[in-house]
């Protein structure tokens, strides 16, 4: 089932305020999210029949609540109570790692490259002999301090 490009248009509007035309190639990657959700959710709905249990047939020998038992062949969907598998664990550790090792090489690049601070002391020596001998005098006692 397509989406209408109008009520979409519509929606874009309310919500950002943007006027979007039916024409514009959004639309393109509107149509193309949709048949990629449609394949994989059909690919998702194939998984799921290969393993929910056929319909067994009414007899008098049918025992409600007996076990299930898969079909052959039939991979078990992974399921887990833990928030992270420990592959995901791993790249989070590393790329916590990386991003651990870029900051500190980033402070001591600062430290090593930075210049600093302050005046030259051969430049404030020609600032101060600029100035008249009283607003020398002043700045020498701040200095002093």
């Amino acid at each position: 089932m397509a989406l209408d490009p109008h009520k979409l248009r519509l929606h874009v509007f309310e919500k950002t305020g943007i006027k979007v035309d039916v024409d514009d190639p959004i639309f393109a990657l509107v149509a193309l999210n949709e048949a990629v959700l449609e394949e994989a959710v059909e690919r998702h709905l194939a998984r799921l029949d290969s393993v929910r249990p056929a319909a067994a047939p009414a007899s008098a020998n049918a025992t409600p609540g007996a076990a299930y038992v898969p079909p052959p062949g039939a991979r078990p969907i992974p399921t887990s109570h833990e928030p992270f598998s420990r592959r995901e664990l791993r790249l989070l550790a590393a790329a916590a790692g990386v991003a651990i090792l870029t900051a500190a090489l980033v402070l001591i690049g600062q430290a090593i490259f930075r210049q600093p601070a302050g005046i030259p002391p051969a430049k404030l020596e020609r600032a101060l002999q600029t100035l008249d001998a009283p607003t020398r005098a002043k700045f020498e006692a701040a200095l002093a301090k």
